[in-house]
């Protein structure tokens, strides 16, 4: 329950995150507005860390260099979240978002990257993003 609990808000603050950084960004930019979200988040995350008192700094040494690109995604996903809500809506923007994280976690999930467990995938699945892109299509019109 707790893990759909943080699921359901971390969809929201995506979402959230998108339309703020959306309006920041027609007033200084979209890079700027990337910079400051970035580096917002770092803040905060980093007084989170504080507060929780958790001083496993060690484990930090133990993180495969390839996976601190994680960090730089985000202004990736920001600058694209930001043209793409601008150029056609936070609703179609969020749907293709989460067409393009399913499509993309259905082949990690069936090829076992990253050191994940293999999942097979079944009919069901491939029926799911399916009837997905269709709504997408649905709402463009």
């Amino acid at each position: 329950m707790r893990g759909s609990l943080f699921a359901f808000f971390g969809g929201a603050f995506i979402t959230l995150q998108g339309v703020a950084n959306s309006r920041i960004s027609q007033d200084i930019g979209t890079w700027q507005a990337a910079t400051i979200t970035q580096l917002t988040g770092f803040v905060m995350a980093l007084l989170i860390l504080l507060f929780v008192r958790d001083r496993n700094w060690q484990g930090f040494k133990q993180v495969k260099p390839i996976y601190l690109l994680g960090g730089a995604f985000g202004a990736v996903i920001i600058f694209s979240n930001v043209t793409a809500i601008q150029q056609i809506g936070v609703t179609l923007t969020i749907s293709a978002l989460l067409i393009s994280q399913l499509s993309l976690t259905f082949l990690i999930d069936s090829n076992g990257w990253f050191g994940v467990v293999k999942q097979k995938m079944k009919l069901p699945q491939f029926i799911g993003i399916g009837m997905m892109i269709a709504g997408v299509v649905l709402l463009r019109f």
